[in-house]
Parts: C-alpha cells; structure tokens; sequence
C-alpha cells in the first residue's frame, strides 16, 4: 500500500518543503528536533492545512491544493499514537479502547478487539484505568485503540522518546509484530537510529523542512555522511542472520550468514530462526590477511566494494561478504597503508560484545 506524499506549509518562520512517496510496511521519519518531522505527520493527519501539494494513500487522495481537495481528519480513517498516550483518564482501558471504533462506519470496520488485545498482549489490563498503567502499558493501550479504529494508515510520531530503557524494550517487540502481522502501513517518526535500524524498512531523512534522501533502510543507514553528527557514530549495515544453536557454556549464540559463522550475545530465539543484525560501521575493523590471536569472534572474509573519503581524516569502506554488505569506518591513514581499494581481498573483524541486544531484532 503505497503513501504518496508532497506537502508545502510555511508555519511561522518555519518553512516545510517536501515530497515522498513508499510502499514500505514502516517508512521512518528521521531528523534532529526542529526538521519537520512532527510537521509532516499532523499534516498526513489533517490536523493542518498545507498551502500546497498532494497527499495519498494506497491512491485515495486526502489532500490535493491544485483540487481544493481537503478531508477532514476524522474521515482519513488514519490512526495516530503519539508520544504520550493521551488516554481518558476517566475510562477503563476497555472503553479507551473501544472509543476510536464509534467514529469508523460499521461496513468499514476490519479490525477485531479481541485480536488487537492479543496482539498487543494487554488482556489483563481491560479493567483498569490509565492511572494505573506504566509507560508501556499505556502506550501499548494507545497502539491498540488506534488498531481498533480500523485505519487505512497510522502515524506514530517518536512514541518511545518519552519511556525508559527498560519499557522501550518492552514496546519494541509488539511494534515489530504490529508492522509483521498486519497489512495496516506505519509512518513512524524517530530520532533514534537504533529504532530506525530496528524497525524500519523505508526511510526519509529530513534536515531544516527538506528531504535530504531517501530510500530502504539498508540504503541510508551505512551512509554515516547523511546522518546528524550526534547520530554518525550509529550508521552502519543490516546483516540477516540464522540462528544454529546455543553455546550455553560461554552465554552465546551461534548464527550463520551467507558467507561464514558469527558469535553473538545469547538472543532468545529458536534455531533456524531468521534474525537482522545491526553492524556498526565504527565496530568494523580490517584486516588484509586473516587474523591470529585475536579476542574478535566474529571474522569475515569479503571484497572491498567501495572506500568513500568522508570529511579530512576518515573514510567509510564498503565490504562485500558473500550477499551481504558491510560498512566500516576507519581513518585515512589506515586506508593508504593497508592500500584499501575496490576489489581488494580483506577481513572484517567484528567483536561480539558489540552486537547487543539492542542490535538485533526478527525481520
């Protein structure tokens, strides 16, 4: 289901300039605060009126300035979560629940309540009322009282900025079975990278009202160049994994890529299972000989595909390792001395205590 978006709205000394469009299952909006982000999806929402462009999902038109073509939020059937949850403090979350479904025509309704609450797994909490939740919880509650709305789209702008560590892992799976199990499209706003690399198929960067690229996530998220300077140090690639087995003696996982062995941090999954694992680029060292003595477990033999010099000292190397294409980010220096050029034979080096939980994720 494709979101064709084009919007152009001045909002104060703030201008917004940008057009989009993708089929993604989840297309992230990423960008420092102050780039547009939040402006784009109150726009898709219709909480505000563009001066101009076009928006459109799965090619029902929900705003065209050329046509004078503007749909009122409540019949865009577009479910939105954001960063706090905004529950009715005075109703159970059985009932907050249940709200968002009296606005959607009963012919229109496919999503069934019983099916959202198990999905979300927040059937022991019906009865209770949102002063009563954790973060989580309440979030999870806001995530399911916009499934229930039977939307054609939903947004979800930055809906873990305002949790912990401890309820954001708690959140991020049933986001990925959101974005896994349903047919529903998500336009997700972020900040994070790791959420990005973890969730996300699709993403547009933003920067100052404009859309500086766009594409698949494992297009843009090697490209360190593109990101904030306080995000570069998160850039890196996407690496799909086989679980083989356990190695319950020294904590660990055995995986399997298309073109060696890794050793990961134990992750709670079943052999045979398929897992994507994000490598940082700063984590990557090279090697052109393969390495003895070394506490790395993780050794991959590979082709240099490209070296890009990224400002005066360093420069980002791209490895080709049997299907896969890792990232690694090294000096200059290091680039002339180990005479790192495409088509040359190398070693990439990756500690397994880099690859935390946090980096891995089922895809």
């Amino acid at each position: 289901m494709a979101v064709e978006v084009e919007i152009r709205q001045r909002l104060g000394a703030f201008a917004l300039d940008v057009a989009f469009a993708s089929a993604g299952r989840l297309t992230a909006l990423f960008g420092p605060s102050g780039s547009g982000k939040t402006s784009i999806v109150n726009a898709i929402a219709g909480l505000t009126r563009p001066e101009g462009g076009k928006v459109a999902v799965d090619g029902r038109v929900l705003f065209d300035a050329e046509q004078r073509i503007f749909l009122p939020p409540h019949r865009r059937r577009i479910g939105y979560v954001f960063q706090d949850a905004r529950l009715f403090p005075h109703l159970t979350v059985s009932q907050n629940l249940r709200y968002g479904r009296f606005f959607t025509p009963a012919a229109e309704r496919y999503a069934e309540v019983s099916k959202v609450v198990e999905l979300l797994g927040i059937g022991h909490l019906l009865d209770r009322r949102p002063s009563g939740l954790s973060g989580g919880e309440r979030q999870r509650v806001a995530i399911g009282r916009a499934l229930i709305a039977s939307p054609r789209l939903l947004l979800m702008d930055e809906p873990l900025a305002a949790l912990d560590d401890a309820r954001k892992a708690e959140i991020l799976p049933y986001v990925e079975r959101l974005r896994d199990e349903t047919q529903i499209p998500i336009v997700y706003v972020s900040h994070s990278v790791a959420e990005i690399a973890r969730l996300a198929s699709d993403v547009v960067l933003l920067s100052d009202g404009r859309v500086t690229a766009a594409g698949s996530v494992n297009d843009i998220l090697p490209r360190f160049d593109l990101l904030p300077d306080s995000e570069r140090g998160e850039a890196g690639a996407l690496v799909r994994l086989e679980v083989v087995r356990r190695d319950d003696g020294f904590g660990l996982s055995l995986m399997r890529s298309s073109r060696g062995e890794w050793r990961l941090p134990r992750v709670a999954a079943e052999e045979g299972a398929h897992l994507t694992v994000r490598v940082r680029a700063r984590d990557v060292m090279i090697a052109t000989e393969k390495p003895a003595g070394v506490s790395a477990l993780n050794v991959l033999e590979g082709t240099i595909a490209g070296v890009e010099s990224v400002g005066d000292s360093e420069a980002l190397v791209t490895i080709l390792s049997g299907s896969d294409r890792l990232s690694a980010r090294v000096t200059g220096r290091s680039v002339q001395q180990l005479g790192l050029e495409p088509g040359k034979s190398v070693f990439a080096i990756v500690k397994s205590v880099s690859l935390d939980g946090a980096a891995t994720a089922r895809r």
